[in-house]
């Protein structure tokens, strides 16, 4: 199909004009215009659009296959073959509002689902030959697609024996390790219990899938569509966008309860602290929720609801009342009214604490930061920069030697606030290149003179630290203000915005809204030094072992990641703190990482991790297999084993921050929590090793 760019455009006016005649339209004219609007926001603001031809339509087609069943567990080559038929038609039917193919798709996949589940329940009702010696294969680039149905029900009987194999091994093994006086169930006995669990399982989890909406599916494969774009362009229907919004900002508008789904149930996993629900102390994890009534009105049953619309009934405006029928533990049901509120999502703020260095009298702060965050819709809402600001105080009041800025883990977020967070470190001058479609770099500086932080700076990172967390990482490395230190970062160079899909349609087409939101990849972020931080990252000035050292990580696994550039360096300079021996600061690293058991034990790790990632065949004999999962087990608890005992000394909360933390139990509870673990932290532990020979660059150890 060739691309035919001005059809497109006609063919959108087409679909605007044909819904001026339908003011009630239905599910196809909308998802026609979804389609077309977004297709057309993708052409005119991506950073690198894509030509929608055939080539376009191949790379779908396979994309969503492979989204769709790559475990080759529910399509036969008939199905494929049928499919095939649509490979190099996506362009056009894409262009045209037309979803035959994905229609196709959901039926097949439907029918592949109803196929299966007499699959499994035939061949559960059976005990298995564990004695047998054969192997299963779950790579599904490895597997074609079966040839017809009985070799579907043949992989499936391998599936399902792997299945029961690994919860039969759990049972014996719990056994085992049972007490002498201990109920003892024959082998028999306990192969029947692991088949009617594994049953239970998959019936659980076909519910699930039959109860996605035609929109959650379509979703799917809209995302298919942006995904050859690059991996970080994605489609967005409405409450995806709004539980976006939330994890951003940290902020919602609701009760404050965790929910998920068990079966046909919906149950509370999970309380926030300081929400509605917890200041009225009724509702509490492990609830079942049965009805949910607005006001005074019916309350709706819930039961076999999909999650995102119990969601939907839960959520509500400040000051609104919900009243939840809820079904407690000890089997009592009760009627909980609560008055939604703000709820503020506290654990994804940043925090600090302060830490004993190497040496008596050494007082580091430790700023732990999870993400960019930002709260853009409400002025008085929190943000990621001025909350640093605030721990950088904080600390500075209790003369700490040192600050240490955690952003592993860190996703990223806002540009604005990554801009300014670093500016804290350094003078005014540049912190970003943004570079748009066909456009010369803009600088984007830091603008205050000021500094609020001139002491010994160590940034630590890994490889999930990525986009907003590579900016600041790289500038400060670039300025030669901080020593970073962890693993290679994630490698996401570039920067999304959500475009609203309902500004595309005119008020005269509002029947269609709402679409959705795209979040659109619009332009790539560069280094002050000219370098992309796309596929590369960010390298740290020392590097430590990691469990996923010799595995692809990060940007270099996505399938259509945008290419790596560079661009022409700015002039750049900062006289706060400059590392002069970073040379020997990382040698004497190195050798204490060199010689350190716990590192020697993480680098054997990692080459296990990667002996067991490039393995996908696994056996279904139970000797061979319980060997096999002895020894995953034993290496795995080894590793855990070396983050157990607290070698970090001297972890303790600001005083400014008790009376808050102590407050309440279950934030005590958590607190003691991430205490525990800041104090078993080896990485954390050379990361002060570091800061030690930093402050001793300067002479600035408090005695």
């Amino acid at each position: 199909m060739r691309f035919r760019g001005s059809i497109f455009l006609s063919l959108v006016a087409v679909g605007f004009l044909a819904a001026a005649y339908f003011p009630r339209p239905d599910s196809a004219q909308k998802e026609a215009v979804l389609i077309q609007v977004m297709l057309k926001r993708l052409a005119d603001m991506h950073y690198q659009p894509q030509p929608i031809d055939d080539n376009f339509s191949k790379k779908v087609f396979n994309y969503y296959l492979d989204q769709l069943d790559g475990g080759r567990r529910y399509f036969t080559q008939a199905d494929i073959d049928k499919l095939k038929a649509y490979e190099l038609q996506l362009d056009d039917q894409a262009q045209a509002g037309n979803y035959d193919f994905f229609n196709l798709s959901s039926d097949l996949f439907l029918a592949g689902l109803d196929k299966t589940q007499g699959f499994y329940r035939e061949i559960l009702a059976q005990p298995f030959d564990f004695e047998a010696k054969e192997t299963i294969e779950f790579d599904g680039d490895k597997l074609p697609f079966a040839a017809n149905d009985a070799e579907l029900k043949q992989y499936w009987h391998k599936y399902l024996k792997y299945e029961v194999l690994d919860a039969y091994v759990d049972k014996l093994d719990d056994q085992e390790k049972a007490g002498a006086d201990a109920e003892r169930k024959s082998p028999e006995a306990l192969e029947k219990e692991a088949r009617e669990e594994i049953l239970k399982l998959f019936e659980d989890r076909d519910t699930r899938l039959r109860k996605l909406k035609r929109e959650d599916r379509l979703g799917l494969y809209l995302n298919c569509i942006t995904a050859v774009f690059d991996p970080h362009t994605n489609y967005f229907k409405p409450i995806d966008k709004q539980n976006f919004d939330i994890r951003f900002s940290g902020r919602l508008e609701g009760i404050g309860a965790l929910l998920q789904t068990d079966g046909e149930l919906t149950k509370v996993s999970s309380i926030v602290v300081g929400g509605p629900a917890w200041k009225g102390k009724d509702l509490e994890a492990d609830d079942v929720i049965l009805k949910v009534g607005q006001g005074n009105d019916e309350p709706v049953d819930i039961k076999g609801m999909y999650i995102d619309d119990v969601v939907q009934q839960v959520r509500g405006a400040k000051g609104t009342e919900v009243r939840l029928t809820v079904k407690k533990k000890d089997g009592s049901v009760k009627v909980i009214s609560i008055i939604r509120d703000i709820v503020i999502l506290e654990e994804q703020f940043a925090k600090s604490l302060i830490i004993d260095g190497k040496e008596p009298g050494e007082k580091v702060g430790y700023i732990y930061l999870p993400s960019f965050y930002a709260d853009f819709e409400n002025e008085n809402g929190r943000n990621c920069a001025e909350d640093v600001a605030v721990e950088i105080e904080k600390l500075k009041s209790e003369n700490v030697n040192g600050i240490i800025l955690d952003l592993r883990n860190n996703g990223g977020g806002s540009l604005r606030d990554v801009v300014r967070m670093t500016g804290f470190f350094i003078e005014k001058g540049p912190v970003v290149q943004v570079k748009s479609r066909n456009q010369s770099p803009d600088v984007m500086p830091d603008n205050d003179p000021g500094v609020q932080y001139d002491g010994p700076l160590v940034v630590m990172v890994n490889s999930n630290s990525a986009s907003a967390s590579e900016i600041i990482a790289a500038a400060l490395q670039d300025y030669n203000r901080a020593v970073i230190v962890g693993t290679p970062t994630f490698g996401k160079g570039t920067v999304q915005r959500f475009i609203d899909l309902d500004r595309s349609v005119s008020m005269s087409h509002s029947e269609v809204k709402p679409l959705g939101n795209v979040k659109l990849t619009m332009q790539k972020f560069y280094r002050i030094n000219g370098g992309s931080t796309q596929l590369k990252g960010v390298t740290p000035d020392i590097v430590m072992p990691d469990a996923y050292a010799f595995i692809e990580t990060g940007e270099r696994e996505e399938k259509y990641p945008l290419e790596w550039t560079e661009i022409g360096a700015v002039s750049y300079n900062q006289n706060v703190m400059k590392i002069a021996k970073l040379d020997k600061i990382k040698a004497n690293s190195q050798k204490r990482i060199g010689a350190d058991p716990v590192f020697q034990q993480i680098t054997s790790y990692a080459q296990r991790v990667k002996t067991q990632y490039d393995q996908t065949a696994y056996p279904l004999q139970l000797e061979a297999f319980r060997g096999y999962r002895k020894a995953r087990n034993e290496e795995s608890q080894a590793f855990k084993d070396l983050f157990k005992n607290p070698i970090n000394t001297g972890v303790r909360n600001l005083p400014v921050d008790l009376s808050g933390i102590e407050a309440d139990e279950s934030k005590k509870a958590r607190n003691e929590d991430w205490l525990g673990s800041i104090s078993k932290d080896a990485y954390l532990r050379e990361t002060l090793n570091i800061m030690h020979d930093l402050i001793n660059q300067k002479g600035l150890t408090k005695k």
